[in-house]
């Protein structure tokens, strides 16, 4: 068994680096699903202002990358602030879900 005990620095890089990559690849797929569809159990209000939270939400992981970046890989992201677009992913998902349990049953015939 080794005795390799990473740094700070290799840790963030380890771990902060792929995450807010996954933030980044599942905000871009919510953009994209509420750009081109219309959600149906959703109002057009509802669907522009989680849209509206997404866009920010790419905005401020985009910043904390170039930030991250720019300082070496020697700063990372609130913990908070994690949870937060963690939160947003996690509903971005289940919007997806819904929507596509909603197109699949909107496909049977009327009978079921």
């Amino acid at each position: 068994m080794s005795n390799f005990h990473p740094n700070e620095q290799e840790l963030l890089k380890t771990l902060l680096e792929p995450l807010l990559g996954d933030f980044q690849y599942w905000f871009s797929r919510a953009v994209t699903l509420l750009e081109t569809e219309l959600i149906p159990f959703f109002s057009q209000e509802e669907q522009t202002h989680l849209l509206g939270r997404v866009r920010e939400a790419q905005q401020e992981v985009l910043s904390a990358k170039m930030l991250f970046e720019a300082m070496d890989e020697q700063v990372g992201v609130d913990m908070a602030m994690l949870m937060v677009w963690h939160q947003l992913v996690t509903e971005c998902w289940q919007v997806s879900t819904r929507f596509r349990q909603h197109k699949q049953n909107s496909h049977l015939p009327s009978n079921f």
